[in-house]
């Protein structure tokens, strides 16, 4: 199933779960369900990341250039709040972002196409998340912005004295204080 968001490059995937009396079984990707509707890619690598408390904030993130990376992100244990802004220069949503509760229980996937910085705070404490990105990681193209940029006014669902953050994510410019990352389109 899918449901775009009020920015229509970026849309949840909720693929059907089979159940019966020992569970359920789900195809979280399938190339022949998504393609129709992100076109043919190429996923590069699976990341896996595990976040301990509650009010874990990853995020604002995107890498530029050759290694500019779509993602399809699950939640595979606890739930998350995930946000994606887009910073895609002379998009008609630019500066604007989209968010979507994403967990274990509810399936629910977000695509994130490139031109968009992506962050997610987790709502439960002992929280799994794993992504699919269409390029490795290269540190020379990685870009973050502030996840608690005032233009951006991003509702993250989580009080602010609750959030983690990492020393790299404190230091991430404002979107009006960075370069132009991305053109429309992409």
């Amino acid at each position: 199933m899918f449901e775009h968001l009020m920015i229509p490059d970026v849309f949840l995937f909720t693929p059907k779960r089979h159940g019966d009396a020992r569970g359920w079984f789900s195809e979280t990707w399938s190339r022949a369900a998504l393609e129709p509707k992100t076109g043919p890619l190429d996923w590069m690598q699976d990341n896996h990341s595990r976040s301990g408390p509650r009010g874990v904030l990853r995020g604002l993130h995107m890498q530029i250039g050759a290694n500019a990376q779509d993602k399809l992100v699950r939640c595979v244990r606890g739930a998350i709040r995930d946000v994606a802004v887009d910073v895609r220069s002379g998009s008609p949503s630019f500066g604007r972002y989209v968010a979507a509760v994403i967990s274990a229980d509810n399936g629910a996937q977000i695509f994130v196409p490139k031109g968009f910085a992506h962050g997610f705070v987790t709502l439960e404490p002992d929280t799994e998340v794993i992504y699919k990105v269409t390029a490795p990681y290269d540190k020379a193209a990685e870009r973050g912005l502030a996840y608690d940029d005032p233009g951006l006014a991003i509702d993250w669902g989580v009080d602010a004295a609750d959030i983690t953050l990492s020393e790299r994510d404190r230091l991430w410019p404002r979107l009006g204080d960075a370069p132009v990352l991305f053109t429309y389109p992409v």
